[in-house]
């Protein structure tokens, strides 16, 4: 799937099913800092999303936490009760979520297809207005509140989130 066709793809899923966004088209972002700027413009915070797994690769977990705040392996790893965890290759990332460092975000999970992925959501970001989030690309972003993510997204989804303290 393209990029256009990726964007229209998630926004489509988020249409279809009552979930009423905000998006913003920009140029590419890789950083939490290149991010200030789409901030801006949505009027929400991006978050950092990392796609980690356990050492044999029997346990992946996409974490989103507040993009100021260190990631502290062993003290993550512990909180999501793993063995240590790493970050998986880019190769890996595109087969198990069709996506490309830089462009990870919770609609990541859309592409889930074998549902192997636990979410683990930084209890922080809970108290935003808003949870914004790539659509799959670095060029195009979606606000939505983050109540919606919570009580609409998530279970659409098929996802239960671990929310803990990062």
């Amino acid at each position: 799937m393209n990029n256009e066709e990726k964007i229209a793809y998630i926004c489509g899923f988020l249409e279809a099913n009552g979930i009423s966004f905000d998006k913003a088209n920009h140029s590419p972002v890789s950083s939490i800092d290149e991010c200030k700027s789409v901030e801006a413009i949505l009027g929400g915070e991006i978050c950092k999303n990392l796609l980690l797994r356990n050492t044999p690769g029997t346990a992946y977990f996409l974490l989103s936490m507040k993009g100021d705040k260190p990631f502290v392996t062993k003290e993550i790893s512990k909180k999501l009760g793993s063995s240590r965890l790493s970050f998986v290759s880019a190769e890996e990332m595109m087969n198990l979520t069709d996506t490309t460092p830089g462009s990870l975000g919770v609609m990541s999970l859309l592409f889930d297809s074998e549902k192997k992925i636990r979410f683990a959501l930084d209890k922080d970001l809970l108290e935003n207005e808003f949870f914004c989030f790539h659509a799959g690309v670095n060029t195009c972003t979606v606000r939505i509140p983050t109540e919606v993510l919570t009580s609409q997204l998530l279970p659409l989804l098929g996802i239960e989130a671990n929310i803990i303290e990062v």
